[in-house]
């Protein structure tokens, strides 16, 4: 019999007792989301951590968290203001769930967040984990969670074969996080087990040497730590490409388009995009109204989705006398690049239009 036909001898009371102690003397304790935990300080943290590093999470939490202090304040915001927050962190999805989400609590629940798992779990961006977490760290009650951090442990502390999105690995995943979640120190537990996978069982440099169950983890007995959890199959990703305008005026005003409410950049505030095979004065002209007076491409910016590439060829236009039917139209402004307001800007967006600010 293989060392990976074997089972983890240890109970699940030993294993969450184990962690409980190793989480006492080197756990994470001082984020700012674990001081004073309530439901909406936890919640705005785990949505931002989806895919996030913490490192990378901290100054938007506190940012946000010091505009948007509590639930009616997030909720009666203008979705604008939220992702001008947002701008730079990438998933714009999960702020817009966070709105959401946030005026639903205010009219549904009065501005206090359900500690109800069913009702919690049917909010905008919160599933089951997520839920799991809000109620387990802000409120002590048992449910499992399975993030990234928590999926990796327990892949490989019992080998599971499989990439952890299909449906058989997933479940049995969860199988195994039910197990071992304990009736007490539920709180301590979680936030343990997040840390175990951030601060040891990492993907790319495991510190078994320092884990607390390494002896018994069947990934480190065979010395097949970096073989779990199974990775996702690779696909080359597709390349798509399109053209952005930045369409000046004399007075340092750039052209912004509002894009709808779905989708890539869902809400938040982009160039226009020209076909790469259009005309460039013509269809500024026609679909804007707008006279272009110089015309310079730029090199091209490479953007990375997480299903394609964006190459991005951007485009510097002077433009003449800007139509007033411009200025007035619901969905497109002129931003003014010197004194920018509070509005979301995709993160390629961003970029381009600090390199236009800082151009002489």
């Amino acid at each position: 019999m293989s060392t990976l036909d074997l089972k983890p001898t240890i109970s699940p009371e030993e294993f969450s007792r184990r962690l409980l102690c190793w989480f006492v003397e080197h756990g994470r304790k001082h984020l700012p989301w674990q001081q004073q935990p309530t439901p909406y300080r936890i919640w705005v943290s785990e949505i931002m951590l989806q895919q996030t590093q913490v490192a990378t999470v901290i100054p938007y939490y506190d940012r946000f968290l010091a505009r948007f202090p509590e639930v009616r304040t997030l909720a009666d915001a203008p979705l604008d203001e939220v992702l001008h927050l947002w701008s730079g962190l990438g998933y714009y999805a999960r702020a817009r769930h966070l709105h959401q989400a946030a005026g639903i609590i205010r009219d549904r629940y009065g501005g206090a967040m359900p500690l109800d798992f069913a009702a919690l779990a049917q909010l905008p961006g919160i599933g089951r984990s997520t839920a799991g977490a809000i109620l387990a760290l802000a409120a002590g009650q048992r449910h499992p969670i399975l993030d990234g951090n928590v999926k990796r442990v327990l892949a490989r502390f019992h080998a599971i074969e499989g990439w952890p999105g299909r449906a058989e690995a997933l479940t049995t995943l969860w199988e195994l996080a039910e197990r071992y979640t304990p009736t007490q120190g539920v709180a301590e537990y979680t936030q343990a087990m997040m840390d175990l996978g951030a601060l040891l069982c990492s993907r790319s440099r495991p510190r078994c040497h320092a884990c607390p169950v390494a002896e018994d983890c069947l990934a480190h007995r065979a010395g097949r730590q970096m073989e779990f959890p199974t990775p996702r199959p690779q696909r080359e990703l597709p390349v798509r490409a399109t053209r952005m305008l930045l369409l000046c005026t004399s007075a340092g005003e750039v052209l912004l388009e509002k894009r709808p409410p779905t989708g890539v950049w869902g809400g938040l505030w982009s160039l226009p995009e020209c076909p790469p095979e259009a005309d460039l004065s013509a269809w500024c002209r026609d679909r804007l109204n707008l006279e272009t007076v110089a015309i310079q491409p730029w090199r091209i910016v490479r953007h990375t989705f997480s299903h394609f590439h964006l190459d991005i060829t951007p485009v510097h236009i002077r433009v003449q006398n800007p139509r007033p039917a411009i200025m007035e139209a619901e969905r497109v402004v002129w931003y003014n690049i010197r004194q920018p307001d509070k509005r979301g800007l995709a993160a390629p967006v961003q970029r381009l239009v600090n390199l236009l600010a800082n151009d002489p």
